[in-house]
């Protein structure tokens, strides 16, 4: 895994402990998770509701921090970093796809997209530019001025995509990024974030309860009571 295979990990998390107190109780969500994740490998994470899979993708996106243990993304220690630097990884270095999307419903797909562009800082015209070149992307530029109400389920996913994709990421997090959509349209999804991720050579972690989707994956990691049971690599 990582060095030792040649190729960097670009997600390196060890001893991993998340708590939240519930009243008088402290509830533990993730009880030592060791995971490393190589630059440009796709992971799914699997397990049963409440295992721990989205607490995890959180620390992982820099949306929480551990409670106790190490988490370095790309070499850099983050769960140490405060606010302001977390909050510039999250924009500079992460991309984020929902299940619900997470569009503003009053923007057009051209506006969503553009978003991100807006807080690191582009000029208008270029991130109006660059917003129209990543929905050109996803086969959504004749949509651009399209508010969400207008466009399918999937056509939302792929703003979304686009949206996640805007400030260049390294690593690509994605929940449940079908669960909101039909079969045939969730495959289509699919199939475009792994042309992308080719294309891009993103790193991908995924949560996931559909096994289906999880088949698009180098890795299955599976979590049980907040620890890791196993992490199976895909057929070759």
């Amino acid at each position: 895994m990582g060095e030792a295979s040649g190729i960097p990990s670009i997600i390196d998390a060890r001893g991993v402990h998340k708590s939240y107190k519930l009243g008088d109780r402290l509830v533990e969500v993730l009880a030592g998770v060791d995971l490393q994740v190589r630059a440009g490998e796709v992971v799914a994470l699997r397990g049963p509701s409440g295992s721990g899979k989205s607490t995890l993708l959180n620390i992982l996106g820099c949306l929480d921090r551990p409670s106790a243990g190490r988490y370095e993304l790309g070499g850099c220690d983050v769960s140490a970093l405060g606010r302001a630097g977390q909050a510039w990884v999250r924009l500079n270095y992460v991309g984020f796809v929902f299940q619900s999307f997470n569009l503003i419903p009053k923007a057009t797909a051209l506006e969503n997209v553009a978003l991100p562009l807006y807080y690191a800082g582009v000029p208008r015209k270029r991130r109006e530019e660059q917003a129209l070149a990543l929905l050109a992307e996803v086969g959504l530029e004749r949509q651009a001025a399209h508010l969400p109400s207008q466009l399918s389920g999937g056509q939302c996913q792929r703003v979304a995509i686009a949206r996640a994709l805007a400030c260049g990421p390294k690593l690509l997090l994605a929940d449940e990024p079908t669960g909101a959509l039909d079969s045939r349209t969730g495959a289509e999804v699919l199939e475009l974030l792994r042309a992308l991720q080719c294309e891009q050579q993103l790193t991908v972690v995924l949560v996931t309860h559909d096994p289906s989707v999880a088949q698009i994956a180098d890795r299955q990691v599976h979590l049980l009571d907040g620890r890791i049971v196993d992490a199976a690599a895909r057929a070759a």
